[in-house]
Formats: C-alpha cells, sequence, structure tokens
C-alpha cells in the first residue's frame, strides 16, 4: 500500500458539507457512532460515511 499523497490544503471556496451523527446504543457490542454527510441521498449515504465504535467517540460536553 502506497501513502504518497500529497496533503490538501483546503480551498476556502469549495463548498463543503456539514456533517451529522447518530449513537447506535447496543445491548450485546460496543456502542458506534455513525458520521455522515447531513441531507445526503440515500445513494450516497452509501459510500460517505464512517463508523467510530466503542471507546473510539467521546461525548462532546465531557471536553468542554
Amino acid at each position: 500500500m502506497s501513502h504518497n499523497a500529497e496533503p490538501r490544503t483546503p480551498d476556502p471556496d469549495d463548498p463543503t458539507d456539514e456533517l451529522d451523527h447518530v449513537v447506535i446504543e447496543n445491548d450485546d457490542a460496543p456502542n458506534e457512532c455513525a458520521i455522515f454527510p447531513q441531507g445526503a441521498s440515500e445513494d450516497r449515504l452509501v459510500s460517505s460515511w464512517l463508523t467510530a465504535h466503542g471507546d473510539s467517540f467521546i461525548a462532546l460536553e465531557s471536553m468542554r
């Protein structure tokens, strides 16, 4: 696997997506936090999301 991509400097004129999230509370597995573009179509959601499991995420209020 190659990691030769140059870091991209964001262009302030590029449109950006607002993100939304949902926490899935599981009884028999670690909780999950799914993060995805707000207002995305079902087709876009299929490939535009990420998930964090268990201790990989914390409540924002706990960091303030």
